[in-house]
């Protein structure tokens, strides 16, 4: 049985990684062939190659064994200074990438961020013609035993009210109020059998102690229903909605955390999401597709932040190349990309760090060592 949830694992993980790096690249390819630069290599994982070919227009493609990303090589990404006299022999003229205008090298680098986007509509839009959009009701379906719920008294069947004077209007104005009420005294104010019933209660708090701002927690569970399957347009519109919700909530996490409203052992990597494609592979095909649609936003988003080495820090010195009309200096272009190296590389030991704490790997250590 173990066996068979690691190799489970392990191929949601390669499946889930695979389609969302490949169709990242693929934006970067076609955006690429669209200006009229040349694309040398189009890899699909790290290292050496395990298989590879060529196709009519001369990339090579690669499959490689490190499943952690990929990149699409345009012909002449190099800058003229920094190439070698063999190099520069080798250039086709007009096909490579530092002698296009900076529209047609910003619109390269977006279009892989962009096609991540249009993935997460893509499935969300095909799990909503399929199976429907999930209603979550604003009803109690089941209380946590020993939460701050379970002490007031709420039952299943219950409909949230009120909290102190406020009055919810839905399930995620509910969620919201009581995270921002850790510990808080109140009353809450349910329907019950069509009456309303007053109950003091203390909402309890999140058991997160290196948190500088725990957030507040009820102890419950809401009913939720399958929706019925939306027509194809009806699907797109809510793809497209959902998307946008995704992109909004996961930009506040990031603002919760840099805020310290938050903490950053919530930040998971590489491995934590090897384990959630595993677990969530079992629930089904569209399961699956939910969550590659989740990553394939938050893919989409962190290669947009203006960080050098990702897209986003391309676009910022490609913005400022327009506004000045010549490249930013060398110098500060190789400075900025060493800065955003050592950044990226701390986020990536990080969130390795968080995955196998969140594992109990440092704990298993400590008993051996005790």
């Amino acid at each position: 049985m173990m066996i068979h949830e690691y190799l489970r694992t392990l191929i949601s993980f390669a499946f889930v990684l695979g389609v969302l790096v490949s169709i990242h690249e693929l934006g970067h390819y076609l955006a690429a062939r669209w200006r009229g630069v040349h694309v040398e290599v189009f890899s699909l994982g790290f290292g050496p190659a395990l298989f590879r070919w060529h196709d009519r227009s001369g990339t090579e493609w690669r499959i490689c064994p490190i499943p952690l990303g990929g990149y699409v090589r345009p012909h002449g990404f190099e800058d003229p200074e920094d190439a070698t006299p063999e190099q520069k022999a080798a250039w086709l003229p007009g096909r490579t990438f530092h002698d296009k205008s900076v529209w047609s090298r910003a619109i390269v680098i977006v279009a892989g961020p962009v096609f991540n986007f249009l993935l997460a509509i893509l499935l969300f839009t095909i799990i909503f013609a399929s199976v429907g959009q999930p209603i979550v009701r604003n009803e109690i379906a089941a209380v946590q035993p020993g939460g701050a719920a379970a002490a007031a008294g709420v039952q299943a069947g219950d409909v949230i009210r009120r909290i102190g004077t406020h009055e919810v209007t839905g399930v995620q104005d509910a969620q919201a109020t009581i995270l921002s009420e850790a510990g808080a005294k109140t009353t809450l104010t349910v329907g019950r059998g069509g009456q309303d019933v007053d109950l003091p209660v203390t909402i309890g708090t999140a058991p997160e102690s290196s948190s500088s701002a725990p957030h507040g927690q009820l102890g419950v569970m809401f009913a939720t229903e399958a929706g019925k399957p939306l027509s194809v347009p009806g699907a797109v519109v809510a793809g497209v909605k959902a998307t946008w919700t995704t992109s909004v909530q996961t930009l506040d996490g990031v603002w919760q955390i840099l805020t310290g409203r938050h903490t950053a052992k919530d930040l998971g990597g590489p491995l934590k999401i090897a384990q959630l494609s595993g677990q969530v592979a079992q629930y089904g095909f569209a399961s699956l597709l939910s969550f590659m649609a989740l990553l394939s936003v938050n893919l989409g988003l962190i290669n947009l932040f203006p960080v050098p080495l990702l897209d986003g820090g391309r676009l910022v010195f490609y913005a400022i190349e327009a506004v000045r009309g010549r490249p930013v200096s060398k110098r500060i272009q190789e400075i900025s990309f060493q800065a955003g190296f050592a950044l990226l590389a701390g986020l990536f030991l990080f969130s390795t760090f968080n995955d196998l704490s969140g594992f109990g790997l440092f704990k298993w250590i400590a008993s051996l060592v005790s």
